[in-house]
């Protein structure tokens, strides 16, 4: 919570828009996250200013609005093992699927990243007839085991243990021989000035290979990722034809998404 010291910024000389912002990153240093009426308070000014200095913050890619408050952007060192996002956000991942399905027909050739979102496309994939998965990731290998009827490529490469999935140069190598229809991406970290990183080296080149093959290029991903970061560049957002979210994305994110081209697709639960 704000400190006295905090809050005595309440009183001081009026402020540029330019000082105060950088004052609000300076709370948002110490509190990593702030509602917009302590921000009020602290800088004696109006609701409709802070908002005005969140939108300027986010649009620098500094920090990233919240339900009635602020964050500020964040850097991700490590990827959150299998295990931790299998049972993260189901609900939310599930009505994710479900609008990727609006983009699915018979005969497709699909790439499904290795990921817990693009998992929850397989059923969509599996009620469909000629269908050809290509992915680096076991679970969706394993879900697609039974389904007979639906041909699957396993990409091969360097077991990642903690995402069951592979990565590196073989991976690589498997993608650059394959043309697919649509390619569905997930990633763990997102925003609109970086697009989608990675804290991981060996899986850029994965990603962007897979990207690269594919005719059509879909983002599945939750909002609770957006404004986050790993030090790995793989694309931009404007690469992608379509962005599938949640509906908890703000609307300053999905409306600066949009502006740059791309559909967004917000799924309801």
């Amino acid at each position: 919570m704000p400190t006295d010291e905090d809050l005595a910024i309440t009183g001081a000389a009026p402020m540029i828009p330019d000082q105060r912002r950088e004052q609000i990153l300076r709370q948002l240093r110490k509190h990593q996250v702030l509602s917009v009426h302590q921000l009020t308070e602290m800088f004696d000014c109006s609701h409709m200013t802070v908002r005005r200095d969140i939108s300027v913050l986010e649009q620098e890619g500094r920090a990233y609005s919240v339900p009635g408050g602020v964050r500020i952007a964040s850097q991700l060192h490590s990827e959150p093992s299998h295990q931790s996002k299998a049972v993260a956000e189901q609900p939310q991942k599930q009505a994710m699927a479900r609008l990727a399905a609006g983009l699915l027909h018979d005969d497709m050739t699909v790439y499904l990243d290795a990921g817990t979102s693009t998992l929850e496309v397989v059923p969509h994939i599996a009620a469909l007839s000629g269908m050809t998965v290509v992915t680096n990731d076991f679970g969706i290998v394993h879900a697609l085991a039974e389904a007979l009827h639906v041909d699957v490529i396993h990409t091969g490469g360097l077991l990642d243990h903690p995402n069951r999935s592979c990565v590196g140069g073989l991976a690589v190598a498997t993608l650059r021989q394959l043309a697919t229809d649509i390619a569905f991406m997930s990633t763990s970290s997102w925003d609109l000035q970086r697009g989608i990183t990675t804290p991981s080296a060996l899986k850029v080149e994965v990603k962007q290979v897979a990207m690269q093959s594919a005719s059509q290029r879909v983002l599945i991903t939750s909002s609770s990722k957006y404004g986050t970061f790993g030090m790995y560049k793989i694309a931009g957002l404007e690469q992608f034809d379509v962005v599938i979210s949640d509906s908890e994305l703000t609307d300053v994110a999905a409306e600066a998404i949009r502006k740059l081209g791309v559909e967004v697709l917000l799924a309801q639960e």
